[in-house]
């Protein structure tokens, strides 16, 4: 295996090598042939014009993304588009997140159209799929060559039919310029007006022609993002937040403010016996534990001594990106490529303290004061039970580092009036998570049974006396929050590692020709075909069945305890392959006809055969109605999969404990999720249908006008059950116990909840519908160029229907289970820029959505039901600098980012009520505003 050492040198030589050859670059003719780029539109093998496409295309030049919010990140800038709901970046509520929903990185920066999931996303680059960065086999679109995009594609249908599986809410696809000469280079700085959130950000690119048929060229980037690290104190508006109650007519769900949990305290809360309901403070000390105000749950309370969370608010991440490219011109007619890009990248995240449940402590601790150890010994009691938010050690901290490598190779060219082209692609993501600061069962039983050695009089661990395995243990003081020693939580804090691996080898092939006229215009055909396999397999230093060894051990160690609280699994290598193949034809109809002058008729066909899933068939049918040259109308319907991953089908047995609610007894209990795959999975079919029209008056130059109906439905779709969430809990008692969900709810002779099962099944139905819009202008004034484009788009409703379950409406709604986005039912995206002067430009950039509800979860009851609406302004000026660096182009800008520090509204999640300082508190980015100013040189 390539280290990130030697893989970082190795193509960060290669970028440095092209950035020093000049000479090289200038022996070369400025001019040549270029490289041979066939015209082609995303969505479709035949067509060649956008305007001609049936399924709705939007393209945005990556200028355009980066002038209106310059964060040195296209994708992120790309996510300010109103399709894209749903998405995950490092202000996603970062948490423990190395298996689960989120692909092993909850800072991993996807795709996901309409909310329907990023796993429903395709992800294109230059037209090929992009191999899976993370095992949910989704893509972080940090690997993509950021500097050298030339636009980005976005088509919002079904088109599994041209691109296989994965496209049912539609594709986008990163278009590179391959015909980059020159150099170019950028560097900026910023952090938000409270002095966090810093950033850095410096790239370059270098291309020139190598000989008379060759062309090269790549690119570096490197991201800095120091973060937002606490929750519960670096922004005012969010007080420890969480919703309470039980979301009934009679216990309505309040998002209150400073939550805390009732039975736990910072230094330690006695549960039961002569001294139950005190709190240890500052040396050691014993008070009465201030109750607070109730809530409506029965965990929390407000205020008073109970103890919260802090989790990190946006998770600071830092991360190189290297592309390099190579083209030649083997004949006038064949054109060969090679080209590799990799993605070194660190994310950082904060999930609280560790919570210490149900403590057995001796009453003759040695840390006990004597008073306290008397007033027990009076009462007989030999133990006592203490719970305790650990403040004083360090916090929970997950360390994700991904190492993403996409290589692929090439011909293409054109033989008897077809363009052809073969590739072969190869991508390896290799995703090293560590989770920190997690207590070792054996180590913090031994060091929380403190004695007096009687031959020294020194307070050492009680096992250290009679077994050698703990010589070394430090006796630990949990009697205060600040009462540890920095050197007994060194010893009773370890760390987890989950190491996986997700690989991707891909054939693909595809010829295109006009095979006749026929009465109306060329009828032309494309014919594809593709091979793909894809393996998994996952290691970890803490299993399920690693169990601490309580030898010696008194208290708060048991056969069933496992080593960490947090476990991942081993899995040897899974594998998939996957073969299609493809026909797409594109007919024109009819032509020069009154009221029609071009009537067009698209269509696709493919059948994929999975090693895994079976053999499905899918297509698309679309046509175009050129009405005269200035009116449109579009129309296509679609059939689309999405196949299991390898993760739905062999995901190995993963523990995470945390706090859950029974709804059978309304009771709270700190208890495991045990994830789970299914191996009997099949394939979701998606069908969607498009209507739409295009409207470029040609009384007013300049001007273009689209509006597109959609609707989806996914049947069969694959969704990921959680025996915790309260749906599915009440529809097993509603069903007294028949229900398929019942076995997710694990419990003991005495019916009380012992675990909770989480497993995928397909089992639901996806159904949403909704509305597009563009309008766009260009003109001048003065002279001066000036533009304005709008783009909106409304989703009243996604439909999660689930046997058994009563639907949960995800459009207008906010967070939801199975990781559900929050999704306003209108969002708006507007551009203006404006170039008062040669060398002076502004962009104005504003983005808004509605209030939208706090749950889609039908029946829930809330005493404000809605989150609010949510607007930010962000405004770049760019200055020309060309006279001054001497270079062909070259600028500095200054930007500002929520220019008005718009507060991000609380939304809460009815889930949360029981994660004090951690619950999905909040929807938008919680920077504030912020101040950004760099320089791009380009020679």
């Amino acid at each position: 295996m390539i280290s990130r050492h030697r893989l970082c040198s190795l193509l960060l030589g290669v970028s440095t090598l092209a950035l020093s050859l000049p000479i090289l670059a200038q022996s070369a003719p400025d001019t040549g042939p270029a490289p041979l780029e066939e015209v082609q539109v995303t969505g479709s093998r035949v067509i060649k014009s956008g305007s001609d496409s049936p399924t709705p295309l939007t393209s945005v030049t990556a200028d355009a993304l980066l002038s209106a919010a310059p964060s040195g990140s296209i994708s992120d800038a790309l996510n300010n588009l109103p399709v894209f709901s749903g998405s995950r970046n490092s202000f996603s509520n970062p948490g423990s997140n190395a298996t689960g929903v989120q692909g092993g990185n909850g800072s991993a920066n996807v795709l996901d159209l309409r909310n329907l999931g990023a796993y429903r996303t395709l992800v294109l680059f230059d037209g090929h799929r992009v191999p899976p960065t993370l095992y949910n086999s989704t893509v972080d679109v940090d690997i993509i060559p950021q500097e050298l995009i030339k636009s980005v594609d976005v088509v919002t249908g079904g088109v599994s039919a041209v691109y296989g599986s994965d496209a049912i809410s539609g594709v986008v696809n990163y278009v590179l310029n391959r015909n980059f000469n020159g150099e170019t280079m950028h560097a900026e700085a910023g952090e938000s007006q409270y002095g966090d959130a810093r950033t850095w950000d410096i790239g370059g690119a270098v291309g020139f022609n190598v000989g008379s048929r060759g062309h090269f060229e790549a690119s570096i980037q490197h991201r800095d993002n120091e973060g937002i690290l606490d929750r519960s104190s670096d922004r005012s508006w969010d007080d420890l937040p969480a919703l309470q109650g039980a979301g009934t007519a009679a216990d309505p769900y309040v998002l209150d403010n400073n939550v805390r949990l009732r039975t736990y305290s910072f230094g330690g809360l006695i549960t039961n016996g002569a001294l139950s309901g005190q709190t240890f403070g500052a040396n050691s000390t014993l008070s009465a534990f201030n109750k607070g105000i109730s809530t409506g749950s029965s965990c929390c309370q407000i205020g008073g001594s109970g103890a919260y969370q802090d989790a990190s608010m946006i998770s600071p991440y830092n991360g190189t990106q290297l592309f390099a490219r190579y083209d030649y011109d083997i004949t006038d007619d064949v054109h060969f490529l090679l080209q590799g890009a990799a993605n070194l990248k660190q994310n950082v995240s904060y999930t609280g303290w560790n919570q210490l449940a149900s403590l057995t402590m001796s009453s003759t601790n040695a840390f006990l004061p004597a008073a306290y150890q008397n007033a027990l010994a009076a009462a007989h009691q030999s133990t006592f039970s203490m719970n305790e938010i650990w403040e004083g050690a360090p916090r929970i901290q997950d360390v994700s580092n991904t190492q993403q490598i996409y290589l692929n190779t090439g011909l293409e060219g054109e033989v008897f009036g077809a363009d052809w082209n073969v590739t072969y692609t190869h991508g390896t993501s290799q995703l090293n998570t560590q989770v920190n600061n997690l207590p070792n069962a054996d180590r913090l039983s031994a060091a929380l049974d403190a004695v007096v050695n009687p031959a020294t009089g020194q307070t050492v661990c009680r096992a250290s006396l009679t077994n050698s395995a703990y010589s070394n243990c430090v006796p630990l003081n949990l009697f205060g929050s600040n009462s540890a020693s920095a050197s007994a939580i060194a010893y009773a804090l370890g760390s987890v590692d989950f190491l996986t691996h997700t690989n991707m080898d891909a054939a693909d092939s595809s010829i295109s020709r006009t095979l006749f006229d026929d009465w109306a215009g060329p009828v032309t055909a494309a014919l594809s075909a593709e091979w793909r396999r894809e393996t998994f397999d996952a290691s970890s230093n803490a299993t399920p069945s690693d169990y601490a060894n309580c030898t010696s051990l008194l208290y708060n160690c048991t056969s069933t305890t496992t080593i960490y609280p947090t476990t991942f699994p081993n899995s040897g290598t899974v594998a998939q392959s996957v073969g299609e193949g493809a026909v797409e034809l594109e007919v024109p109809l009819l032509a020069d006809l009154p009221l029609i002058k071009s009537l067009d008729l698209n269509t696709a066909w493919r059948f994929t055969d999975y090693s895994t899933s079976g053999n499905y068939t899918t297509y698309k049918v679309g046509g175009v109605w050129a009405l005269d040259s200035d009116l449109k109308f579009r129309v296509t319907t679609s059939r689309d999969i999405r196949a299991p991953t390898l993760y739905d089908l062999f995901q190995p047995e993963t523990v995470v404990p945390g706090n859950f609610t029974d709804a059978k007894t309304n009771t709270t209990l700190y208890v495991p999720s045990v994830n789970l795959g299914n191996p009997n999975l099949s394939a979701e079919i998606g069908r969607t249908q498009t209507v739409g029209v295009v409207y470029s008056p040609s009384y007013i130059p300049g001007s273009n006008f689209t509006l597109d109906y959609y609707h989806t439905v996914v049947d069969n779709a694959i969704t990921t059950v959680q025996g915790f969430n309260t749906a599915t809990q009440q529809a097993c008692y509603a069903s007294n116990g028949s229900s398929p969900y019942c076995p997710l709810i694990q419990r003991n002779a005495a019916g009380t909840v012992t675990a909770f099962l989480v497993e995928p099944e397909n089992i639901a139905k996806v159904r949403t519908w909704g509305l597009d819009a563009e309008a766009g202008y260009a003109t001048k004034i003065y002279d001066q160029p000036v533009s304005v484009r709008v783009l909106a788009n409304w989703q009243p409703h996604i439909y999660y229907i689930q046997p058994g379950v009563a639907t949960i409406d995800q459009g207008d709604a906010g967070w939801g289970q199975n990781g559900l986005m929050p999704s306003p039912s209108v969002q708006l995206a507007a551009f203006f820029d404006y170039q008062p002067t040669d060398w002076i430009k502004l962009d104005l950039f504003e983005h808004y959505h509605n209030h939208f509800q706090r749950s889609g979860v039908a029946g829930q009851v809330f005493t404000d039901p809605y989150v609010g609406s949510f607007a930010t302004t962000n405004i770049t000026a760019t200055f020309d600098t060309g006279p001054v660096w001497k270079a062909d182009a070259s600028s500095v800008y200054v930007s500002i980012t929520n220019l008005f520090n718009a507060t991000p509204p609380l939304s809460g999640y009815y889930s949360g009520t029981t994660s004090a300082g951690a619950a999905y508190e909040f929807s938008d980015d919680p920077t504030g505003r912020a101040f950004l100013v760099g320089f791009r040189i380009k020679g």
